[in-house]
């Protein structure tokens, strides 16, 4: 089974994750202090097809920034070790996803090599998904994984105009794409270079 537990504790956050590569995505429990963030992970869990276990809370008086962070940090280190050596993954994964005037594309290669490319139209980045959510954190959720899961993910949004509907066909096609990179197709390292 490709299970992993990671935990973080800072001055600004405490993060606990637990992930299954091989659920169905429910059960899930979810709890975050940011209502957002929690829809966020449940749409990767549920369209992901992984269990998440995730008990998040941060210095939210301050902002939403350190919790959505530190959330991802933790999410992608639990990824990378559950993933091991990616012995018979597929590797890539992509998808488009419309909700509504949204249309996302993700794209995902777990090369062992961080790399994020967020492409969103410029009038999008400023914009307040929900209270005190700005679409920004969106990007920094996706550098902070691409980070510690030491993934390759490039996310664009085509468009949209409601940036809950924008941010949620990002977050779907990039559980999609995760859903179909993660996946089991045989017994090899899928790199020329026979390590990943």
């Amino acid at each position: 089974m490709r299970v992993a537990t990671i935990t973080r504790t800072t001055k600004e956050t405490n993060v606990a994750v637990t992930v299954n590569l091989d659920g169905d995505g429910t059960p899930s429990r979810i709890e975050t202090p940011v209502g957002f963030l929690s829809h966020m992970l449940d749409v990767i869990a549920r369209h992901g097809r992984v269990d998440l276990d995730v008990v998040s809370t941060g210095d939210t008086h301050i902002d939403y920034h350190h919790t959505v962070e530190d959330t991802a940090l933790v999410l992608g280190e639990a990824f990378a070790q559950a993933l091991g050596d990616k012995r018979g993954i597929r590797r890539f994964g992509h998808a488009y996803v419309p909700l509504d005037e949204a249309l996302a594309r993700a794209v995902v290669d777990f090369a062992g090599r961080p790399y994020l490319v967020f492409e969103v139209p410029i009038d999008r980045e400023m914009l307040l998904i929900h209270k005190d959510f700005p679409f920004a954190l969106v990007e920094e959720f996706f550098k902070s994984f691409a980070n510690k899961c030491a993934c390759n993910i490039h996310i664009d949004l085509i468009r949209g105009r409601n940036g809950h509907h924008a941010a949620e066909s990002i977050f779907k096609a990039f559980a999609i794409a995760l859903r179909e990179a993660k996946t089991v197709v045989g017994s090899d390292i899928p790199s020329t270079k026979g390590v990943i």
